[in-house]
């Protein structure tokens, strides 16, 4: 997980908790999207790290 996720990640938890807690529905929708925003780019940085795993180890260029 990157730090720009993780950063998204809390937040979207953030500003989610403040929408809950001052009644707006808008905020809290927008805490929750930019929680999804986080987890997605988290999802991406995985997998570009697994498929520059594969690539590597296909190449014979393991770095062990």
């Amino acid at each position: 997980m990157t730090d720009e996720s993780a950063k998204d990640k809390m937040a979207g938890k953030a500003k989610e908790a403040m929408g809950k807690m001052a009644g707006n529905r808008r905020m809290e929708a927008e805490g929750q999207a930019d929680q999804a925003k986080g987890k997605a780019k988290g999802a991406m940085g995985d997998a570009k790290e697994r498929a520059e795993g594969v690539k590597d180890s296909l190449s014979g260029d393991d770095k062990d």
